[in-house]
């Protein structure tokens, strides 16, 4: 195996994290430490959970922190004594200057769109959402402005139709640990670009993903069908696009959600929100068409088909609050 000489931290949390280092590690590079989340407490039993990095890191033997704050002094005492040359960030929090700045070749940010659109946190979603024929994923390095460092190398990535938020992260993913373990190639060979986002915008404004908050996940269904099929897709498997049903009688309230649909383009009459259903089907009038449910998940119950949810809730006795 080739002897390389850089000394790298890695820093991330989520399984989208992983394949990145591990690709790093297998290549040969030295991994002097790595970075995540503090364990927490997560699902109804509130058991506390290891980061999927963390897990990998374990198995792989590797250094680890895990700080609860970047600031504190202890961490950044034991980030300075494994003397990175470089440093790599997957899937993290927004770090100080004080960390980002440390090592002599600075920090590199493997980010899931085409820079400098969709800098933000939530990028593969909003691509979706927004209905993009192309995504991508971008190297660049760490500077004062969350995702606005230079970039170094970006692959693209053609959407199907039908992809999901899910689907894009799982491609994505793949594509991005080849590009990370590129871009370090490159920085150990001192051979790679930086180049300015400015000259990539040409003028414009660059399309941004924020953080996704409960209302950004509600169903519109005043919008046409393409816009609520790409906002759902975009939001599937999670967090869930949803939306919230009434008891005709009761007023009782229920939230849906929805993870899987198709459109129906013929041409329809309906009022936007109305149900459509025979008991075997569960369609949604939009502005112009419907959208059939293939997937749901009702409050408080687990994620199912539409024709086996239909099967013991009866729908007809609900409509759909705008």
């Amino acid at each position: 195996m080739q002897k390389h000489r850089l000394r790298i931290v890695y820093m991330g949390t989520p399984d989208f994290a992983v394949l990145p280092l591990k690709k790093i590690v297998e290549a040969g590079f030295e991994v002097v430490g790595v970075v995540t989340n503090p364990d927490k407490p997560a699902g109804r039993g509130q058991k506390v959970q290891e980061s999927a990095v963390k897990k990998y890191a374990i198995e792989q033997g590797l250094p680890l922190l895990q700080p609860e704050k970047f600031r504190d002094e202890a961490f950044l005492q034991s980030l300075a004594a494994w003397k990175a040359d470089l440093q790599l960030v997957v899937a993290f929090k927004m770090l100080p200057e004080v960390v980002w700045a440390m090592p002599p070749l600075g920090t590199v940010n493997l980010h899931a769109s085409l820079l400098p659109d969709y800098r933000g946190a939530a990028p593969i979603n909003w691509a979706v959402m927004n209905g993009e024929k192309c995504s991508g994923v971008s190297t660049f390095l760490l500077s004062h402005e969350i995702d606005t460092g230079k970039v170094i190398f970006q692959k693209e990535v053609a959407l199907r139709e039908d992809m999901t938020a899910g689907d894009l992260h799982d491609l994505l993913m793949e594509e991005g640990a080849d590009l990370l373990l590129k871009t370090v190639e490159a920085i150990e060979r001192n051979d790679y670009p930086l180049v300015e986002q400015a000259c990539l915008l040409n003028g414009r404004k660059p399309k941004m993903a924020p953080k996704i908050f409960k209302e950004d996940m509600k169903i519109d269904w005043t919008a046409g069908v393409e816009t609520v099929y790409n906002h759902i897709r975009g939001l599937s498997p999670y967090p869930a696009a949803w939306t919230e049903l009434v008891h005709k009688e009761t007023g009782e309230l229920l939230t849906v959600k929805i993870t899987s649909v198709r459109k129906m383009m013929e041409s329809v009459e309906g009022i936007p929100g109305e149900i459509y259903t025979n008991g075997r089907v569960w369609e949604v009038y939009a502005a112009d068409g419907r959208i059939r449910l293939e997937e749901v998940q009702l409050s408080g119950k687990k994620r199912m088909k539409t024709e086996d949810c239909l099967r013991g809730f009866r729908l007809e006795e609900y409509r759909i609050k705008m």
